[in-house]
């Protein structure tokens, strides 16, 4: 059963948001641990003067930067136009540093994009143009310009201080190139970045740890959500084995609860269909030993009294043909429709009241609701003959109670005690007022009628009053907007 007592938890929706949430959030905070408890990678650096030793047929090999690539071509590289001054710069350096002329070098420099500046730290400031008097000549620059004119504190790199302040050094990717006597140019190059790179797999581990907390704890949060539906799939087959199975104890989102509530009360349902038709049964075998009994007796008589013996056998077809109506009634399926109780209960008075029975209903508002309309005749039907034939009158009330239509048959008769309020609702069970066979019946009406009620989803009690007795019918209303 539900537990009581408990705040009401949060629907599925709302907690399958927090789960995204709270995942996101965790994921943004362990990629900004990321971000600030780990250094950016340091750009390659390479010393002019390794780069002069490996144009001249030296070792490839560098101090700080990856190894370099010599392979000889017809012509030099082209700078990019934007790059002109700057890489001119460094072309007098590398000049300066293998003591060829300037028209015989050549550095290109190539721009990190956006992306390698972001994740490298590679962020420049602007070189300052070359000394006055350098003038467009091929490249844009005064070829004959000295070889040291290039000199000075150069450019700030962070963590690295000026460029150009101590030892002059190309940083990132580049292309420096030499021309050989024969007229080709040697091109020297770094090798390409590997990948995934050093940094790259570090930065892949930690987010490898994002991924190993986050995970198991996502899921642990979303089997919390899910493992009721599961428990509601086991209380399901239970009670498809056995009906009589104690109500089991389901919890978890709003939506499981409702479910929930509604599975108990289907359950409970089912188990009161099951212990009324085997305490029929039980009624059945029980009534029918009495006017068997009697005419064993009455055979026994010498001569037997036919008569006597024939309204014994009338009084058991009578019984039987009831429970067999009944049966076939709560067996058939029953055909729903939105129909108006305050008009079917007039049409009940109606039919009461040309038999000449003392029966009125209050006047009020109409109460749909849906249900069988035969059917829901007969529960109203029966009980007004019953409050006709022990009550004298029948005065009856509708109203609407927290969404049922609650409707109340009260009579002036000679009531019940309080040990019969339930007991009158057994199949075949008469109090002592109605024993005697003179009023009709054989004790099917009462049940008949709380039986529809329920099959309806609602109930039929009975509540005393001083002057008599009081038939209380709760009946749930249409929902607004049901077709």
């Amino acid at each position: 059963m539900i537990r009581r007592g408990r705040r009401p938890n949060a629907p599925i929706a709302l907690q399958v948001l927090a789960l995204l949430v709270v995942c996101l959030l965790a994921a943004q905070a362990i990629s900004l641990a990321v971000v600030f408890a780990t250094r950016p990678p340091r750009p390659p650096i390479y010393r002019l003067r390794e780069v002069a030793e490996a144009l001249k047929g030296g070792t490839l090999h560098t101090r700080q930067g990856r190894a370099l690539i010599r392979s000889v071509a017809a012509h030099p590289p082209e700078p990019e136009p934007a790059r002109v001054a700057m890489d001119y710069r460094l072309r007098l350096e590398l000049a300066q540093a293998m003591h060829l002329p300037a028209e015989q070098v050549r550095v290109v420099e190539h721009t990190p994009d956006l992306m390698q500046q972001l994740m490298s730290g590679y962020f420049r400031r602007g070189r300052r143009a070359p000394t006055e008097g350098v003038r467009a000549e091929g490249f844009g620059v005064d070829a004959t310009a000295r070889p040291g004119a290039a000199s000075g504190r150069g450019d700030f790199m962070p963590g690295m201080g000026w460029r150009g302040a101590a030892e002059p050094a190309l940083f990132g990717d580049f292309t420096a190139a030499a021309r050989q006597p024969d007229g080709a140019w040697s091109i020297v190059r770094p090798t390409p970045e590997p990948f995934p790179n050093e940094w790259q797999l570090r930065m892949s581990l930690w987010f490898l740890g994002c991924l190993v907390v986050i995970v198991p704890a996502g899921y642990a949060f979303a089997r919390r959500i899910t493992a009721p539906i599961d428990r509601f799939a086991e209380a399901a087959e239970i009670l498809g084995r056995d009906p009589h199975a104690p109500l089991m104890t389901l919890s978890g989102p709003a939506e499981i609860g409702k479910a929930a509530q509604a599975f108990n009360d289907m359950q409970a349902r089912l188990k009161r269909y099951v212990e009324h038709r085997t305490a029929m049964v039980g009624a059945i075998s029980h009534d029918l030993r009495t006017p068997l009994a009697r005419i064993r007796f009455k055979l026994e008589v010498d001569p037997p009294d036919r008569a006597a013996i024939l309204a014994d056998v009338e009084q058991m077809e009578q019984m039987v043909s009831s429970v067999l109506t009944f049966i076939r009634d709560a067996s058939t399926p029953q055909r729903r429709e939105r129909l108006d109780l305050r008009s079917l209960l007039e049409c009940v008075v109606d039919d009461a009241a040309l038999m000449g029975g003392d029966v009125e209903v209050a006047e009020g508002a109409p109460m749909i609701a849906d249900g069988d309309a035969a059917a829901l005749q007969r529960l109203f039907s029966n009980l007004v003959d019953n409050a006709l034939k022990y009550g004298r009158l029948a005065r009856i009330r509708l109203a609407a109670v927290a969404g049922e239509a609650v409707v109340e048959i009260e009579d002036r008769g000679p009531g019940l005690p309080a040990r019969d309020l339930e007991r009158v609702f057994d199949p075949f069970y008469r109090a002592e007022a109605s024993r005697t066979l003179d009023l009709g019946g054989v004790g099917l009406g009462l049940s008949i009628a709380r039986s529809t009620a329920r099959a309806h989803g609602g109930d039929v009690t009975l509540q005393a009053h001083s002057q008599g007795l009081t038939a209380v019918v709760r009946l749930p209303l249409a929902r607004a907007g049901a077709a």
